[in-house]
């Protein structure tokens, strides 16, 4: 069986590295070789930027196993909402591969959604810039947005889980889509304009929108709050060990 750890993909090299040491501890943990393949884009990541190892993508990944005998696959979902938009192209396009290549057996583990943590830690990263803030500032969740009604029901769930931990508001946006309220938005609105405000980043990766210099950062940077953003989901310790106890439990369903 070939396991990959598949994430949306970026034009960004940070993302794709993260996502190769995020693989490559996953191996480590469950004795198995997890690869690491991005849905698009980080094929065209110049490989000089990924250590001179070009990024590879679902479409040749699959082709090239197949070509050699393998038949099944296992993926593990790096995204927020795997029932989002991209979850459904996803699986899309591996049908596609199916019939365009004769057949081959997949199958999906959990997700970080599945498991019911992304709640704790976004809390976790809240913890760790609120020292510098006012036990009363306000706390925003931003995610990527979109279309899919799934994700924003996801990202409005887990700003209420999250603050129920914290035991403080936490108010839900999104950078971007058709679900409001949107970021830039809420920074300007009485309560966030003017203010500190914690701004916690429902993202995996630093890509372009959640990494250095990206779009987060800039809406965050233009508008007229003071914002301290949080670390990111995807690198907490907690999300590698969910997705590795993912990974075995495929593994022991297969076996058994």
């Amino acid at each position: 069986m070939i396991i990959a750890l598949i994430d949306n993909g970026s034009l960004e090299a940070a993302a794709h590295l993260r996502l190769r040491a995020l693989a490559s501890g996953l191996s480590d943990q469950t004795d198995a070789p997890v690869h690491a393949v991005s849905w698009k884009h980080s094929d065209r990541v110049p490989a000089a930027s990924l250590d001179g190892k070009p990024g590879e993508t679902l479409a040749p990944f699959v082709r090239r196993h197949v070509a050699t005998g393998e038949r099944s696959f296992l993926f593990v979902p790096f995204f927020i909402s795997p029932q989002g938009a991209i979850g459904s192209a996803l699986r899309r396009d591996l049908e596609l591969l199916r019939r365009e290549t004769g057949g081959f057996d997949f199958n999906f583990t959990t997700g970080l959604s599945d498991s019911g943590a992304l709640a704790p830690i976004i809390a976790e990263r809240v913890r760790e810039v609120s020292p510098a803030t006012a036990p009363d500032t306000p706390i925003v969740l931003v995610d990527h947005g979109g279309p899919s009604s799934a994700s924003a029901g996801l990202r409005d769930q887990v700003a209420t889980e999250a603050a129920a931990l914290l035991h403080r508001p936490v108010h839900p946006c999104s950078m971007e889509g058709d679900h409001p309220p949107l970021l830039a938005d809420l920074l300007s609105a009485p309560g966030f304009a003017h203010r500190e405000v914690i701004v916690a980043q429902l993202f995996l990766s630093p890509g372009r929108h959640a990494g250095p210099g990206g779009d987060i950062e800039g809406i965050c940077h233009s508008s007229p709050a003071r914002c301290h953003r949080t670390a990111l989901v995807g690198d907490h310790p907690r999300a590698a060990a969910i997705l590795s106890t993912a990974i075995r439990r495929a593994l022991s369903s297969t076996i058994n």
